[in-house]
């Protein structure tokens, strides 16, 4: 399915740049063709090629066909654009649209917002919210917590980027730090020295992690085992009291399995129910689950807000609305979910800004 996506975008860019600058030659065809072929497969042998070696080369050839990739949505995006330009306007007026300058037009805008969309990918800002909980402790009260989620440590966002995103989040001074979900980007290698600026995180409770969809590919087992070795406690569908607010985490669901979730959460109802609570699940989802039992504060990711403009509208449809930012609802319940600090695919976010959450906890009062 994905290969007939990038096969149809390519084909569909591929006939709009032949008519758009009047490429009428058959050795200028053949070699478009050629060319669209070519980069239509670079991403899927880029992904394939960096998980069999994992290396400089393959890193650089993933990277470079990803930023294709985002680069290529917006093209496609000005080639319709275009189309419908060429359509409308010589039924409406008898101006004649000039096509190559038209289409230069669009390439400068593209190239210009995917070049924005880079920069903006690799510095992720703070977010600060407050939220309150019922109940809340006093020990809690204006209390922060740092929520990171949806790094996607592996072949484009190395050690150095985690170093800056843990020296942002300990400026916070936190006292405590969630990540919730897809710190990894589901890559196989030598994984430790991605992971290890997370030894350096600091706050008064420490460092707990949920895991995502990513996670799936590498397994529960092995990243319990890689975050052990820097203090991150990971949580596997439990609840920990952590100074009378309990913390419920819940992994997501290995790939190719649903996960009964009312039935767990009435397994963990015992010890959380009637108490100030927060719940880390990677994905907004189960909402009126989550309401029924008893949550005060649902902390999620996952989305990306879409990661590219106008793909936004599309993850608000899918998530009904919980796609980003926080929401208060009557009965003691609050979500929210961040659009993440990393990427998948495409190094590029156009239309939203990655963020590190610092979450200032309110009680009753």
């Amino acid at each position: 399915m994905v290969a007939l996506v990038l096969f149809g975008a390519h084909a569909l860019l591929g006939v709009s740049i032949a008519h758009f600058f009047s490429l009428s030659s058959t050795v200028q065809r053949l070699v478009l063709v050629l060319i669209m072929t070519g980069l239509s497969a670079s991403f899927i042998a880029a992904s394939i090629l960096a998980h069999l070696y994992e290396n400089l080369f393959t890193r650089i050839f993933y990277f470079i066909s990803g930023i294709w990739l985002g680069l290529l949505t917006y093209l496609v995006f000005s080639s319709v654009i275009i189309w419908i330009i060429l359509w409308v306007v010589p039924r409406v007026s008898a101006y004649r649209v000039d096509m190559p300058r038209l289409a230069m037009i669009f390439l400068v805008v593209s190239v210009a917002l995917s070049v924005f969309g880079i920069w903006n990918a690799f510095h992720p800002r703070i977010k600060e919210i407050s939220v309150r909980i019922p109940g809340l402790p006093a020990v809690w009260e204006d209390q922060r917590i740092v929520q990171l989620s949806d790094v996607h440590l592996g072949h484009i966002y190395r050690d150095g980027f985690l170093q800056g995103v843990v020296a942002q989040a300990n400026e916070a001074e936190p006292a405590m730090v969630v990540i919730t979900g897809d710190l990894f980007d589901g890559m196989d290698g030598r994984l430790e020295n991605l992971v290890s600026p997370l030894s350096d995180l600091r706050s008064e409770h420490g460092t707990f992690f949920v895991t995502g969809n990513h996670e799936t590919y590498l397994g529960v087992e092995a990243v319990e085992k890689l975050l052990a070795e820097v203090s991150v406690t990971v949580l596997d569908d439990e609840v920990v009291d952590v100074a009378g607010l309990a913390l419920v985490g819940l992994s997501y669901p290995e790939r190719g399995q649903k996960k009964d979730i009312a039935s767990l959460l009435r397994s963990l109802s015992p010890d959380f129910s009637g108490r100030p609570n927060i719940l880390l699940f990677h994905s907004p989802t189960s909402i009126d689950l989550f309401r029924f039992a008893g949550i005060n504060l649902q902390l999620s990711g996952h989305t990306h807000l879409g990661q590219l403009f106008p793909f936004n509208f599309l993850t608000h449809r899918i998530f009904k609305g919980y796609d980003y930012g926080l929401s208060e609802e009557a009965g003691g319940y609050s979500i929210y979910t961040t659009n993440g600090v990393g990427t998948w695919g495409p190094a590029m976010r156009i239309g939203n800004i990655p963020e590190i959450v610092v979450i200032t906890l309110r009680g009753d009062n």
